[in-house]
């Protein structure tokens, strides 16, 4: 039941980007610039979509692994993988010590996942094996198709209000141009609005990897301990500074840049408690 409406919370939430660019693009009046913008806007994030997965396992500095190094974990992503029936997945391990794990690659076929050093030192085999169900479903389910997108049309409307100052503002004989006031409004709140419907989007979409996780795993308090665990390691262990991570923290298990009050509204993952509490409502009502 909560998947459905999930999915559905996504969909109304990308429309509502794609209403906001549609009303930014009425004020420009079809000027080419919109079009360019536009076009621009979305090429940049094409490309960040095709080139998803090697940008986040460059930013991990993530490195392949063979089976023979490591065999638990090639068994236990085989084992999903076959149980979801899906093509295994290529395995990464990046030496950060904070612990966590992340998917990345647009479709099955070009997916990998890649685990810390930090993670598979804090988690049993269980809780490892329930991050992993959590990874494989973020691919499953489209989250980096859909993240992009998402990433795509928030662009364009930043984009498209950094244009903005460049429009005529009418005088008194021109009726079509632009109040001063609501333009200005624009061009500050218009990217404020898309980022927070952007990170709304990510957030939601962590929901549906856990619940899918755990459904594919059959084991939600497995994740919960996991969630637990992780929640506790990365507040102790922040990651190395060099690792650029900004761009490829929506893709990992737990936020790896923390903080709360109002950034509640800026995270890109929901509240750990929130989490752990819905996975135990799934235990009991699995039972």
């Amino acid at each position: 039941m909560h998947s459905h409406h999930n999915g559905l919370k996504t969909a109304a939430l990308l429309g509502l980007l794609t209403a906001m660019i549609l009303g930014v693009g009425y004020w420009f009046g079809g000027s080419t610039g919109l079009v360019v913008a536009v076009l621009l806007s979305l090429g940049m994030n094409a490309a960040g979509y095709f080139w998803s997965d090697r940008i986040a396992l460059r930013s991990m500095r993530a490195r392949p692994v063979s089976e023979a190094e490591f065999p638990a974990l090639y068994q236990m992503v085989r084992e999903l993988a076959t149980e979801a029936g899906q093509p295994m997945p290529r395995l990464y391990v990046s030496p950060a010590l904070q612990p966590n794990a992340f998917a990345t690659g647009r479709n099955p076929r070009n997916a990998a996942v890649a685990v810390t050093v930090g993670i598979t030192r804090l988690l049993d085999y269980r809780e490892l094996r329930a991050v992993i169900g959590h990874e494989l479903s973020h691919v499953y389910n489209r989250d980096i198709l859909i993240s992009s997108v998402a990433a795509g049309l928030a662009g364009i409307i930043t984009m498209l209000a950094n244009l903005a100052i460049f429009i005529p503002l009418g005088g008194g004989d021109d009726e079509d141009a632009p109040n001063p006031a609501a333009l200005l409004l624009m061009i500050v709140l218009g990217p404020i609005a898309a980022s927070i419907i952007q990170l709304a989007i990510s957030r939601n979409r962590e929901f549906e990897a856990d619940a899918s996780g755990a459904r594919l795993t059959r084991d939600p308090l497995a994740l919960a301990d996991a969630l637990r665990k992780i929640s506790y390691g990365t507040q102790r262990i922040p990651l190395p500074a060099d690792t650029r991570v900004a761009s490829s923290a929506h893709l990992m298990i737990a936020n790896p840049l923390t903080g709360g009050g109002l950034s509640a509204l800026f995270s890109t993952h929901p509240p750990m408690d929130e989490r752990i509490r819905r996975l135990q409502t799934m235990a009991v009502a699995s039972h």
